[in-house]
């Protein structure tokens, strides 16, 4: 699968930080997330969300991210295994936090209440 142009940093701060959104849009996603033949989008993905989630960044960013694995391949089973596994070393809260979204963002896959 083909990783799409991100323009979030130029959307979102563009006029503001102009440097920080085209290192955001043009480095970090546009060469560091192209370098497919290095590691899939898809495993960046899974290294992304993990990360994250160890560092407490419980917020859009990982949504984004658990959206882009899910968009990349990652199976509800899948992430449900690898939150599960990173509990265990960043924190049973943060998991809590990831399944949260999680489970809004695999709801198509399992329906829950």
């Amino acid at each position: 699968m083909e990783t799409e142009k991100v323009t979030a940093g130029r959307d979102k701060l563009g006029v503001f930080a102009p440097k920080f959104a085209e290192l955001n849009d043009d480095v970090l996603f546009g060469e560091v997330w192209s370098r497919e033949d290095k590691l899939p989008a898809r495993d960046r993905c899974i290294v992304t969300v993990t990360a994250l989630m160890a560092s407490g960044i419980l917020d859009s960013s990982l949504e984004f991210h658990l959206t882009n694995a899910k968009n990349h391949g990652v199976t509800a089973e899948e992430i449900a295994e690898i939150l599960t596994h990173a509990a265990f070393y960043v924190g049973w809260p943060k998991a809590w936090a990831a399944f949260h979204m999680a489970k809004e963002i695999w709801k198509d896959v399992y329906p829950m209440h």
